[in-house]
């Protein structure tokens, strides 16, 4: 786990810096850890959106977060806050970064399940993002061909 948020906020910081407001240009900021849902905001406009960082490249399945502040919000009827997808992997020893950002993500691409008893989080409910890449999205940095 520690490893995986070590990564999450490297790579939140990497998009910082890669990566304009996609509704005005101006520049985006990390928000406080835990901070619920969201882990960027604008620092000229209300856009907010969750950071995913894998070492993978594109992909239509990765990790989400925790279910329950998800369903809850939900159950509110607020959408699911936009995505930022940071992908990083290396092809024949060239590094290569795509970062996807998916304006609209409706409910059926989210897959809950939860831990096993045997998990470090023991029963944890959590999500998936599911079938991404069928979504409309954009590509807002791109290294490496």
């Amino acid at each position: 786990m520690a490893g995986n948020k070590t990564a999450g906020s490297s790579g939140e910081l990497d998009v910082v810096k890669k990566v304009p407001c996609p509704h005005c240009g101006k520049p985006l900021m990390q928000l406080p850890p835990n901070y619920p849902l969201y882990d960027l905001q604008c620092t000229g406009c209300s856009f907010r959106a969750q950071v995913k960082t894998n070492r993978s490249k594109p992909k239509a399945e990765i990790f989400g977060a925790g279910w329950e502040i998800m369903n809850k919000v939900m159950k509110s009827g607020f959408l699911i806050p936009p995505l930022i997808a940071n992908f990083k992997w290396t092809d024949k020893g060239a590094s290569k970064q795509e970062i996807l950002f998916f304006p609209f993500i409706p409910k059926k691409n989210l897959r809950r399940y939860q831990l096993s008893e045997n998990a470090k989080r023991a029963n944890h409910k959590t999500f998936n993002y599911v079938d991404l890449l069928d979504l409309p999205y954009f590509v807002v940095y791109k290294h490496g061909s």
